[in-house]
């Protein structure tokens, strides 16, 4: 079942009043509770897939069993975009579609890992931790990329770490997840360690560079959107 959202009733519609909810919202992150163990409970994948020229955006929300990662439950949610792209402030794109299926799913999602960044952002407060304010939920962001950051290649194996700079201030860690593979880019987002969120990454990523939460994601996104195109 996929859930229909509208914006949301006073979303900020201009980039100056989304920079004005990041300021306030951004001394609300939590960053000194370590999170859920590695291994124990659920842990959710949240990703989201676009089809601009209909204005359409479509989230899903994977729940695994942290221990098995075997899937648990699921839920999609397409709605309007509901925000203008600008760099730094894809969350107000997002949010509203990744809360409703988040809302949407038939059990607590525990850890939640967004495809994307936590404070590993310009203004410290990249999706994971706008999302995990305002859902309470402890988040982790797992990304692709450095975004502007700097970081030296990690060593070879798998597990290998180096920190993420914003000049001398770590704002993540550069994990490899595959030997002699591209690193992926944790960043905290709420209530969540820096130590206990590349630990859930390791766990999530047994045989391939991505986590299986953000994998089982997008597969599930870009069907829910190809079945809105449809409809």
């Amino acid at each position: 079942m996929t859930t229909a959202v509208r914006v949301p009733e006073g979303w900020p519609a201009t980039e100056e009043a989304a920079l004005a909810v990041q300021d306030e919202l951004r001394g609300r992150v939590i960053l000194d509770e370590p999170g859920p163990a590695p291994g124990t409970g659920y842990v959710t994948g949240v990703d989201v897939a676009y089809d601009d020229e209909r204005d359409l955006v479509a989230a899903a929300a994977v729940v695994l069993d942290a221990a098995t990662l075997e899937t648990v439950a699921e839920a999609t949610a397409v709605g309007r975009v509901s925000f203008p792209y600008v760099p730094g402030l894809l969350a107000f794109r997002e949010i509203p579609t990744v809360r409703a299926a988040l809302d949407a799913l038939p059990c607590p999602p525990g850890l939640v890992v967004c495809d994307g960044y936590g404070l590993a952002h310009p203004r410290r407060f990249g999706l994971a931790s706008h999302l995990g304010v305002l859902t309470g939920l402890p988040t982790v962001g797992v990304a692709k990329n450095p975004f502007t950051f700097a970081y030296d290649d990690p060593d070879v194996p798998r597990g290998s770490q180096a920190p993420l700079l914003a000049g001398t201030e770590e704002v993540g860690r550069a994990l490899r997840t595959r030997d002699a593979v591209k690193p992926v880019f944790v960043s905290v987002g709420h209530r969540v360690g820096l130590d206990e969120a590349c630990a859930h990454t390791l766990a999530l990523t047994p045989g391939y560079r991505l986590p299986e939460t953000t994998r089982r994601a997008d597969t599930l996104c870009r069907r829910a959107l190809r079945e809105a195109r449809t409809e």
